[in-house]
């Protein structure tokens, strides 16, 4: 009785941690700084400051002296952020942008992050994250190679590690194969999944209903603990066709999930000079924070084995609630989304 008190107890701290996390990633986003090269040497400027700072320090932009702002919007508050638009004129330096340097202010005092995204002519596209350690950008003329790989290695780890909703549905697959070989070839066919639909996605600029897609993501978690509940009633038989042949079900939700990646992706932007190399890099990133994940949960397994000797059949249900109230939570709120 004490033990079933105890796995209570335990998936309510998880979900209410799992939501407050959820919560916590969509608040404290990043700010967003996107400059647009409509002719030579002029600009559209999108500043989205992060609205929920943690400071009363405002977070703001350095515009080199030489720009002149030919014109600027109200701010106004637009989601997690408070967006202002510029007109920026830099006929007056020779290569415009190229070369010069932006600062940021506010992020070490906020705890925040800035993602630019410059738009220049002749298809250059470029992107850097900048943080409190380093917090000011001078655009280059082309991304190095090496800039390229790092970023989008980051951007790719970053993104998983935040997307609860996929990181749960990996948390499935292993619990519902556990270790070995059965366990490679599941993630194995998840990471094909989704990475076919990245690629395709991305490079046929295909377009897809994004809502309807994260709804099919939340269905795809609670189809996952609808077959770990059968695994648990059957004491661990392989009872279903998905609990025998697993990679089936990672293989076909892995191509859901890719659709969600791309999405991530399309906001982050991609150089155009070198699509490839960072749409490659993109997915290393997601394997590398996948592959992180599956080894921070065996690791945590390996230590609440012991406490749990002989109740490991009972433990099990605590991640099987999680999975499924925040699955149904997920389905409701976005299946509202589908429908308004």
């Amino acid at each position: 009785m004490q033990m079933n008190k105890l796995i209570r107890k335990i998936t309510l701290i998880l979900i209410l941690f799992l939501v407050s996390n959820y919560a916590y990633t969509h608040s404290f986003a990043p700010s967003l700084l996107e400059i647009t090269e409509t002719s030579t040497s002029k600009y559209n400027v999108v500043w989205k400051a992060s609205a929920q700072a943690a400071s009363n320090i405002p977070i703001t932009i350095d515009l080199p002296n030489d720009c002149v702002i030919e014109s600027q919007s109200t701010p106004v508050y637009e989601g997690t952020g408070i967006v202002s638009n510029l007109v920026l004129d830099c006929t007056k330096i020779e290569r415009g942008l190229i070369g010069q340097l932006i600062k940021f202010n506010g992020l070490s005092d906020n705890q925040t992050s800035v993602l630019a995204m410059l738009k220049l002519q002749d298809n250059v596209l470029l992107q850097a994250t900048i943080d409190s350690n380093l917090p000011e950008y001078v655009v280059p003329e082309n991304p190095a190679t090496i800039e390229i790989v790092y970023q989008y290695s980051w951007l790719g780890i970053d993104h998983i590690l935040g997307g609860t909703d996929h990181l749960l549905f990996v948390f499935g697959l292993l619990l519902l194969v556990g270790g070995g070989y059965p366990l490679l070839w599941t993630i194995t066919a998840f990471t094909i999944g989704h990475s076919i639909t990245l690629i395709v996605t991305v490079l046929s600029s295909l377009t897809y209903p994004v809502a309807l897609i994260e709804l099919t993501i939340a269905i795809s978690i609670f189809m996952l603990a609808l077959q770990l509940i059968q695994k648990v009633k059957s004491s661990g038989k392989k009872s279903t066709f998905f609990a025998k042949y697993p990679w089936f079900l990672a293989g076909g939700f892995g191509l859901l999930h890719g659709f969600g990646f791309a999405g991530a992706l399309s906001e982050i932007g991609l150089p155009q000079n070198n699509i490839p190399l960072a749409l490659l890099f993109f997915n290393i990133g997601i394997e590398l924070g996948q592959l992180l994940f599956i080894g921070l949960i065996i690791v945590a397994w390996l230590m609440i084995k012991p406490i749990a000797r002989g109740n490991e059949e009972k433990l099990l249900y605590v991640p099987i609630y999680v999975l499924g109230t925040l699955s149904v939570a997920w389905c409701i709120e976005r299946g509202l989304m589908v429908l308004g």
